[in-house]
């Protein structure tokens, strides 16, 4: 990959983590998908807040989560998102920027509020996320800097963006600015609901505009519509260049074009709370794919991130994933 800036520049939706934990009594009380991420208004939020118990906020957001991760590992990383100004817009800036991670996306002062999710864990580290977008989706073309999408070697976007048409736009122009600049184009589908609602869309971005797709084992075959994850996996080895697809314990797959499958095992993790697996997932193996690295030590990385972040509360890793790298003997 030639010369770049940044490893990987990530467009997402600015939100902060409300983390908690419940059981699954109160999740079926309000209504919440177990193990999904759902929609909220602005009314349901603050009500799942009061009757949450203890928190911790931190600023979060997937494609955010995964830019923090990549620079834990030592790489280049800047993220696009939008936040309101307000409190929280304050935090998430000051969180992100804190971990070394470029964030320049000027503050709205429309009066929308920054975007919270209340993420709702239960004693099996499963995560139900409550997310109220607030002023995140608003992000438009207007507000992608094709010059910081251009010094990327790899521009990193979110499923989640097409859940509105401005942000939408804004994804179409990244992904169209960084193959005219000989960008790589990653996606994440987000979330198997999200598949679910943008389906068609989604296919046909995997198939004419992304060059990695990195998807767990419930949004790939929601995607296609298969039954099983053997069926997804070849049509997306036969519809993108890379397909990276995670499988929780059973570790992830790795399928490039007219090659086998490489598979990699999960680390071994007493599992806290599965926040953040997937985004960190992707940090390391966007890290490792960035800076020249082969496929399986990619995916190694990606693995390593995965265990760190799930043996505790929260979406960002609490230990250093360059030390942890060095320690496997991958960096």
């Amino acid at each position: 990959m030639s010369e770049t800036k940044f490893d990987v520049v990530g467009i997402g939706n600015a939100i902060v983590d409300i983390i908690g934990q419940c059981n699954d009594d109160f999740l079926a009380q309000h209504g919440a998908p177990k193990g999904h991420m759902r929609l909220v208004d602005a009314e349901t939020v603050s009500r799942l807040y009061e009757a949450m118990g203890p928190t911790v906020e931190v600023s979060g957001g997937s494609v955010a989560n995964t830019m923090v991760g990549i620079a834990s590992f030592g790489g280049r990383a800047a993220f696009i998102g939008k936040v309101a100004e307000d409190d929280f817009g304050r935090i998430f800036a000051h969180d992100i920027r804190a971990a070394g991670v470029h964030f320049s996306t000027p503050p709205s002062s429309s009066g929308i509020p920054t975007a919270r999710c209340l993420v709702l864990v239960t004693p099996d580290g499963e995560r139900t996320m409550n997310t109220y977008l607030g002023i995140s989706p608003d992000l438009d073309d207007g507000e992608v800097d094709p010059e910081l999408i251009r010094s990327a070697g790899i521009i990193f976007l979110e499923g989640y963006l097409f859940d509105r048409p401005e942000a939408k736009a804004a994804f179409r122009q990244a992904a169209s600015i960084a193959a005219e600049a000989g960008r790589k184009v990653a996606l994440s589908l987000s979330d198997g609901f999200c598949v679910d609602r943008h389906r068609k869309e989604f296919l046909d971005l995997v198939r004419n505009s992304v060059d990695i797709l990195i998807a767990n084992e419930t949004e790939i075959t929601s995607l296609y519509q298969v039954d099983t994850f053997e069926k997804a996996m070849e049509h997306a080895q036969a519809d993108t260049e890379l397909a990276v697809l995670t499988r929780s314990a059973k570790g992830s797959v790795i399928c490039a074009k007219s090659r086998e499958p490489i598979s990699i095992p999960a680390m071994p993790v007493n599992v806290v709370d599965v926040t953040g697996a997937g985004d960190l997932y992707a940090a390391g193996f966007l890290f490792g794919y960035a800076r020249g690295f082969s496929l399986e030590t990619a995916g190694r990385l990606g693995s390593i991130a995965a265990a760190e972040v799930i043996s505790h509360f929260g979406a960002r890793p609490q230990k250093n994933l360059a030390e942890l790298a060095r320690a496997q003997g991958l960096l």
